[in-house]
């Protein structure tokens, strides 16, 4: 018996899973042997592909039941195997007397007594099974009837190899179109993740970019925290108990993200049986998810891992070499857009802090009340130029500034800084008129060549027995309003040129007197400019927000209007002050 021979030969069981046949109808297969009856004139007609185990039929034609249905035997009923071995024809007259398959069982459940088989083969000559006729009677075979079982034997190996040919095409397609999948995911990462600003921002691209290519059932990102344990950065998408046993935990925990993490090494776990052997303090985790695989690959850093991306599936999922590569690029990418959103979220954190300490804290003011707020735009370095200050000069003489320099970037806040800083000492420096004390912020910036536009409104409240009075001078700020208590609300007019102008300009001064219970809102520009509404038709929203608000608490008041006009994702910063004098 040669190697081409073996039943188990490891080539020639892997044509017959090439061929994609079993023991299920296929029509091509059928008429070969529909042709084989009407053409040799026999009850029984087969196309057997025969393994180590088992011979199945995906052609028949005349075979009884149950095996018609069936379409497959074990060896103890095969002829055809004895084809495979010999790689020739088997011509049998009568198997009851045939020493070669006188005990075969196909004899007594099949009712086979004459046979003749020939080889099918594949396209490197391995012998897959026969193409065979059998009738229930002795049959003495003609050569005639031989030559065209023969030839019709040709044409079905034809068809086998074509077959194969064919699903070898269909498989390159798949892996070429896979491959190309693959690819475009990456692609598209690389473009998805060069946008994302918080590790949010990158869980959600991942979760996005998978869907139709791994769609794997959850998407996790852990990171080491400073201490150095692994922190859960993805629990929002899990129920609240699982999100809070992972929040943060032990490096040596056996978790898929930990080993991951500290190792540096992808963990591949295609079932369960690999959880409980490779990551056993998550097999109560997958368990209770429903989960049945998974996979973790390390976040690379500068200096070594800095967290694990983890995909885990509710089915059994072996990760081919493709996928670990795309897995093991993707985690690249992932740990690439989380230290780009580590050193954003310092950055703004750092940019808040500054803006915190140069917005000072508001004076005790009573009887009056002053609140005051202050939000950057919702995109940049969370800092900017608006600000506001409140300086109790005298007891009965309080300053109130409210200011834009142009930008909302580290530079327009240092500058703000200086000019705030220079405006508070003049403010304290001598009693001058709101106008005079601009005048001389103006001189400095020109002294200091300080020529970046700014606008400002630096007002008075003199308070006496006679009431509460506003003096104002406006250089080229939006004028701030006048809320009385019935919801009345009046523009306080008046502005000159804005700052940080080449030349001396005249600057006026304003006075109005404050009711009882009158509210004053100072705002910057970027509460009512937008791209898409007119400027005028933005301070009448504004106006018509703030009147229902004469007895709202001023931190609401506050709220209520930038909610109104800005809202979340408004695009300038905005700074809001709010003076309110008591009721009579």
């Amino acid at each position: 018996m040669t190697d081409a021979g073996r039943l188990d030969d490891p080539g020639r069981l892997d044509a017959i899973v090439r061929t994609g046949l079993g023991p299920k109808a296929d029509p091509m297969f059928d008429r070969f042997t529909a042709m084989v009856r009407h053409v040799l004139h026999v009850p029984v007609a087969l196309v057997s592909l025969v393994d180590d185990r088992r011979q199945v039929f995906p052609g028949a034609d005349g075979l009884g039941e149950p095996w018609m249905t069936q379409r497959q035997t074990p060896l103890t009923h095969s002829f055809c195997q004895h084809v495979v071995v010999s790689a020739q024809p088997l011509v049998i007259t009568d198997a009851r007397t045939d020493p070669r398959v006188a005990g075969n069982l196909a004899i007594t459940d099949l009712s086979v007594v004459g046979y003749a088989g020939m080889p099918l083969t594949d396209a490197d000559g391995r012998v897959l099974g026969s193409l065979c006729a059998i009738d229930t009677e002795p049959r003495q075979w003609t050569t005639t009837e031989l030559d065209l079982l023969a030839d019709l034997a040709l044409a079905c190996s034809d068809s086998l190899r074509l077959r194969i040919a064919s699903r070898a095409a269909d498989r390159r397609e798949h892996v070429a179109g896979v491959n190309l999948d693959r690819t475009r995911l990456l692609l598209r990462a690389s473009v998805a993740l060069a946008g994302t600003s918080t590790v949010d921002d990158v869980t959600e691209a991942v979760r996005k970019l998978v869907v139709g290519t791994l769609d794997p059932d959850y998407v996790g990102i852990s990171l080491f925290d400073a201490a150095g344990r692994i922190s859960l950065r993805s629990g929002d998408s899990l129920p609240a108990g699982v999100a809070r046993r992972w929040h943060r935990y032990g490096r040596t925990a056996l978790t898929p993200s930990a080993l991951a993490a500290v190792t540096g090494i992808p963990v591949l776990l295609p079932d369960l049986a690999a959880v409980h052997a490779l990551v056993p303090d998550a097999a109560a985790t997958f368990r209770e998810m429903g989960w049945q695989s998974g996979a973790s690959v390390p976040l690379p850093g500068p200096n070594g891992p800095i967290g694990a991306l983890t995909f885990v599936w509710k089915q059994p999922y072996a990760l081919d070499a493709l996928d670990q590569a795309v897995l093991a690029a993707l985690g690249g990418y992932v740990g690439q857009a989380v230290q780009r959103a580590d050193y954003l979220y310092s950055r703004e954190r750092v940019a808040e802090l500054l803006q915190q300490a140069l917005l000072s804290d508001l004076p005790p003011v009573g009887p009056l009340e002053l609140a005051a707020r202050y939000e950057p735009a919702a995109r940049g370095e969370h800092v900017g130029g608006d600000w506001y200050d409140a300086v109790r000069v005298a007891p009965d003489h309080l300053a109130l500034a409210v200011g834009d320099v142009t930008g909302h970037d580290m530079r327009a806040a240092a500058q703000m800084g200086q000019l705030r800083s220079m405006l508070r000492a003049f403010v304290v420096d001598r009693r001058e008129p709101p106008s005079a004390v601009l005048g001389r912020l103006a001189d400095a910036m020109q002294l200091l060549g300080d020529t970046t536009p700014a606008t400002a409104i630096l007002a008075y409240v003199h308070s006496d027995d006679a009431g509460h009075r506003l003096e104002w001078s406006n250089a080229g700020h939006p004028a701030p309003l006048l809320l009385e208590p019935d919801g009345t609300v009046s523009t306080l007019t008046g502005h000159n040129i804005l700052l940080g102008v080449q030349g001396t300009w005249p600057r006026t001064d304003h006075t109005r007197a404050l009711p009882p219970g009158s509210t004053v809102l100072f705002y910057t520009d970027g509460l009512v400019e937008t791209r898409t509404t007119a400027i005028d038709e933005r301070k009448r929203q504004l106006r018509e927000a703030l009147s229902p608000l004469s007895a709202a608490p001023l931190p609401d008041l506050l709220t209520a209007v930038f909610t109104h006009l800005a809202g979340h994702d408004h695009e300038d910063d905005v700074a809001l002050l709010a003076l309110r004098v008591p009721p009579a």
